[in-house]
């Protein structure tokens, strides 16, 4: 007789958060119980992991099938009694179903690991520990037997605040006005419950119920719109109004709405700057503000967040594009705010719209999407007009301001004084607003005091050793710094090259250097640079704006940072010093960018009850930007642009993808990017352009060469960039970053 084998134990298969091509098979010990969406620990070699427990349906990235026949590889199929067992289940609450198929959806359309994109919805070191706990005291149903006033106002203000809500001795007696010592007296005495609480303070609820403000017939519209879509499946808005129009208020309505349906909320900001501003009216809009989720977070607020999002306790978060990979278990709506900005885009790892991703999420869990924008994208205006899209219009501005009149100055005509940036009109417009107790504002988008430096002596220019950039001077901290990798070194009072002194030279204007003009023109004025380099976080940008708010400040000279999100009732003029800049470069979308940037900047202007002026200084004046700027006709420019974008089957008609190889040494880069053209596949519907030098061929210390893969708009990008790569194995030292629909080129 022998003896039966023993029954093999179940399997699973649980996703790492790591560069792997799949998730792995483990085995289920006997007695532990896990289903899809567990948080476990698993070992990986001599460590150990924590993965999540994935769903059997759900293909690895790289998907089975090829448009050229054929399937990809499969690991040949593992014998259940050598698998490794899992090693426990996390207390943590499993990762939602729809977060899960969002990570894979993500994964195959960047052609990313499907772990690396399951490290984004994992960026909170410590979240799945157990949450530390604290004692904490709730009323029971004993009445004491000694009853004082100090006893009794404790006993009234927890019935006030809710009897089954406990809180920290401390706090109990800060809120009743007695000392600790009434509280513990009150626990000994078995009038309270001595209960165990997290360490973590709780997240105030906002309140959907609060009463808004009145609302113009217009916002009225758009926002009884917005209400109307939620709790009604997936469907994608686009609230498209001018600067002013109060896009926020009535955004805030289906905030509301979702709120009274017992939804969560994701509102995505581009940066982090904006925060300050919104996070106050939403506060004054909802009772209580909201969490907040962006790299200036410390771990321990992550972890605050994070399991706070898991369980349900943020109602409302207000985050950058990180925030999409957050484990919401009830979200009933997602808001994108100046949905058309380069900045939703992220660059490094796995490189993905967020926008973009934002409608795939909404799409995933059936709920609606809100995008806001006074310069709505051209990919989202032809989805509007495809029908994809709803559009809601905001044609003018709230109350009694008025848009802003747009003149060009012609440089050629009226060029500045030699070695000065600011023409004859532009000094007198701000001479004039000054003097009648207005502001204004100077905007350039470039950093520092100039963008090069160089020797009178030998022309020596000088350059960032990491990258092929020049390095950008900043005269207010004596320093030259490269703005791509970060490289500083001390302005020399001796050229390097030839040993010349004081021969030094800037060439051309950054934002410090128009400070140092205006400082001279106008010494009476109280002048206030904004840009990174002297704003550093949000708080310190929301002091900002309370000075220039309260009229500590009357001239503004910023570059960005000051172009967005800023309701300056006191400003009337602003005025572009190179409005030209960015149109050069060959970059696809530099007009698009161009017009939104000078138009949300010059939205600044007359936001309160005075009339605006935007100055553009020009060497183009008849530019397609400039005119549309000036006729305030913006339609006409998106239709142009759409036009030359079909044309050229260019995005949002075609079909583009970026692939940049790196390496230490160039002749490292540039064998593998032999053998990667040799490996590209033919295909009808697409051209493979490269490989060439990178625009910026050396990088933080690594030479990159490029290629740009253009197709028809219905090719299957993904399945022929996957099945390109599966032919060639790149060395160790070589990196490839995959950048499908890529916003950059650089």
């Amino acid at each position: 007789m022998t003896d039966r084998p023993s029954a093999a134990p179940p399997t699973v298969r649980v996703l790492l958060p790591l560069a792997l091509p799949g998730a792995y098979d483990y085995a289920v010990p006997q007695g532990l119980d896990v289903a899809a969406g567990d948080f476990v620990r698993v070992p990986l070699g001599p460590r150990q992991v924590t993965g999540v427990v994935w769903d059997a349906e759900d293909p690895p990235a790289g998907g089975p099938s090829s448009p050229f026949g054929g399937t990809a590889d499969k690991p040949a199929p593992v014998d259940p009694a050598k698998l490794k067992p899992i090693v426990s289940r996390l207390a943590a609450p499993p990762m939602p179903q729809v977060l899960r198929h969002f990570v894979g959806w993500v994964a195959r359309y960047t052609v990313s690991p499907p772990g690396a994109v399951l490290r984004l919805a994992m960026r909170a070191p410590g979240a799945l520990d157990k949450a530390p706990m604290r004692t904490g005291y709730r009323l029971s149903a004993t009445a004491p037997a000694r009853m004082t006033p100090q006893r009794q106002q404790v006993l009234d203000t927890l019935r006030a605040a809710g009897p089954q809500l406990a809180r920290a001795a401390s706090e109990i007696a800060d809120l009743a006005g007695v000392s600790a010592g009434v509280v513990r007296g009150l626990a000994q005495a078995g009038a309270l419950q001595r209960v165990e609480m997290p360490v973590d303070a709780p997240f105030a609820v906002p309140d959907g119920a609060l009463a808004g403000p009145v609302l113009s017939d217009a916002q009225a519209k758009a926002a009884a719109q917005l209400r109307g879509q939620i709790a009604h499946g997936f469907s994608v808005a686009l609230l498209d109004g001018v600067t002013g129009a109060g896009k926020t208020e009535v955004y805030f309505e289906a905030v509301a709405q979702a709120l009274r349906g017992g939804g969560q909320v994701l509102v995505l900001l581009p940066e982090i700057a904006l925060t300050p501003q919104l996070l106050q009216r939403f506060e004054a809009r909802f009772g209580a503000a909201p969490a907040q989720w962006h790299s200036d977070l410390n771990q321990k607020e992550r972890r605050r967040v994070w399991r706070a999002v898991a369980r349900g306790e943020a109602r409302v978060v207000v985050g950058a594009r990180s925030a999409l990979f957050l484990p919401f278990c009830e979200l009933g709506l997602i808001v994108v705010d100046e949905e058309h900005e380069a900045a939703f885009k992220q660059e490094d790892g796995v490189i993905y719209n967020a926008r973009d991703m934002a409608v795939v999420r909404a799409s995933l869990g059936a709920i609606p999407v809100v995008l806001a924008s006074a310069t709505p994208s051209l990919e989202t205006m032809v989805n509007v007009e495809s029908g994809r899209y709803r559009r809601l219009v905001l044609p003018r501005r709230h109350g009694p301001a008025r848009l802003p009149d747009v003149h060009a100055i012609d440089l050629r005509a009226a060029p500045p004084e030699r070695g000065r940036w600011m023409s004859p009109d532009l000094v007198a417009a701000v001479a004039q607003t000054l003097a009648s107790g207005e502001q204004a504002m100077l905007f350039l988008n470039r950093r520092g005091y100039a963008p090069l430096t160089l020797c009178r002596q030998c022309g020596h220019r000088f350059a960032c050793q990491q990258c092929d950039a020049w390095m950008v001077e900043h005269r207010f901290r004596n320093e030259l710094q490269c703005h791509h990798c970060g490289a500083r070194a001390p302005v020399p009072f001796a050229c390097p090259h030839c040993g010349a002194e004081d021969a030094l030279t800037a060439c051309g204007p950054g934002v410090e250097r128009i400070a140092e003009e205006a400082a001279d023109r106008f010494p009476q004025a109280r002048l206030m640079v904004l840009s990174s380099d002297h704003v550093h976080g949000p708080a310190a940008l929301q002091n900002a704006v309370v000075q220039i708010t309260r009229h500590e400040v009357d001239l503004i000279i910023g570059t960005q940072i000051v172009a967005k999100g800023h309701n300056f009732p006191l400003l009337t003029l602003v005025g572009v010093v190179d409005a030209d800049l960015g149109l050069t470069g060959g970059d696809l979308r530099a007009a698009e960018r161009t017009y939104q940037l000078l138009h949300q900047v010059g939205g600044r202007a007359g936001r309160g009850g005075k009339p605006g002026r935007v100055l553009l200084q020009t060497y183009m004046p008849h530019h397609k930007v400039m005119q549309a700027l000036v006729a305030g006709d913006r339609d006409r420019f998106l239709a142009q642009e759409a036009e030359e974008r079909r044309q050229a089957q260019m995005p949002p008609f075609g079909r583009l993808v970026s692939l940049i190889l790196s390496a230490p040494e160039q002749a490292q880069v540039t064998q593998a990017a032999r053998l990667l053209a040799r490996a590209a596949p033919a295909a009808h519907g697409v051209r493979v352009l490269g490989p060439a030098p990178a625009p910026i061929a050396l990088l933080r210390g690594r030479h990159r060469v490029r290629f740009l893969l253009k197709a028809d708009r219905g090719f299957a990008v993904q399945k022929y960039v996957r099945a390109w790569l599966e032919q060639v194995k790149l060395p160790t030292a070589v990196r490839l970053a995959v950048d499908v629909d890529p916003q950059s080129f650089l």
